[in-house]
């Protein structure tokens, strides 16, 4: 369980416990302070073994007393629930009579650690921490530090004030060496700041500011509500969504340790650029064209078919996990 860092997240968070408890779950495991980036819930979720998750978030809408808030089941394989599961859901809610909620007090999430309440307990766990490992296993991550490192590499990263803030200083900071005031924007806040936390020219301008500054930074990069998204700029250059995944499929075998036995496929949505298409011919790997929604990315995965995948919303992800991240 967790979310975004949206208003009402720490609430709801509290709520779904009791019904867990009184619905007959033996544990909850929840990140603290009721955080978890969708695809940080994805690597929890595969990692430990869980049944599934609840995402707390309306991805990359206003937050605040007065704007949007969702949830969204996730379930064991990490991915976005199928059809056939929130049909089933839809129609127990056609028949609920009765609400049941433990009479157990609210649970500190400010600290990691096991609260118990007899044979039911709740887990608080760091946020970051399975979702770190996760990528350490994906990416070369001295690789990467040594680049953060070099005298002629600039960075900033705008979190818009949303869940990834939450991550910025644990994995490009203190993981792989970023300077702290790379960090835009990177303390969560219930109303994203009285932002948009969308990842795009409109949305990010503080951002794109930055990187059409005449000392702009080398690299540019803004991510959404629950972390799912990204949007990438160059100094003084913006990334189509279409093309980051087209570089990504391009360079992943030679820099990417987690694609070094190359790639199984690439695919996009539909209305995404042809640019992978060409990527995937160059390099002889099957692609794959799909509707826009990333459960088709998440069959061409679990059936072994692909490795690299993108839409045209700014979201890119491979098979380490079974969201966009």
């Amino acid at each position: 369980l967790g979310g975004d860092g949206r208003y009402f997240n720490a609430a709801a968070a509290q709520t779904i416990i009791k019904h867990a408890a009184a619905a007959g779950f033996g544990r909850v495991v929840v990140g603290r302070g009721a955080i978890m980036a969708t695809p940080a819930m994805s690597a929890l979720i595969r990692r430990r073994g869980l049944f599934g998750g609840l995402i707390m978030s309306a991805s990359h809408n206003p937050g605040g007393p007065d704007e949007d808030w969702g949830i969204k089941f996730n379930a064991g394989g990490g991915e976005p629930a199928p059809e056939r599961v929130t049909d089933a859901i839809y129609g127990f809610t056609q028949g609920i009579t009765t609400l049941r909620a433990a009479d157990i007090p609210d649970v500190d999430l400010s600290k990691v650690g096991t609260t118990k309440f007899g044979t039911f307990e709740v887990e608080v766990v760091d946020p970051v921490s399975d979702y770190l490992a996760t990528l350490a296993e994906v990416f070369d991550f001295p690789a990467i530090a040594a680049l953060i490192a070099r005298p002629d590499f600039s960075m900033v990263f705008d979190a818009m004030h949303a869940v990834t803030g939450a991550y910025a200083g644990p994995i490009l900071v203190d993981a792989l060496g970023a300077d702290p005031a790379s960090i835009l924007n990177g303390v969560p806040k219930e109303d994203f700041g009285g932002g948009h936390p969308d990842p795009n020219l409109t949305y990010a301008a503080e951002l794109v500011a930055r990187m059409w500054a005449p000392d702009a930074p080398t690299f540019g990069a803004a991510s959404d509500g629950d972390g799912d998204r990204n949007m990438i700029l160059g100094s003084r250059f913006f990334v189509s969504p279409a093309d980051s995944v087209a570089v990504i499929a391009a360079n992943a075998q030679a820099a990417i340790p987690y694609f070094k036995a190359g790639l199984k496929g690439v695919a996009r949505s539909m209305p995404t650029s042809g640019a992978l298409d060409r990527v995937a011919a160059d390099l002889g790997v099957p692609f794959f064209e799909v509707p826009t929604g990333w459960k088709f990315f998440g069959n061409l995965m679990d059936a072994g078919k692909c490795s690299v995948c993108g839409e045209e919303s700014f979201g890119t992800g491979s098979d380490h996990v079974r969201e966009k991240d």
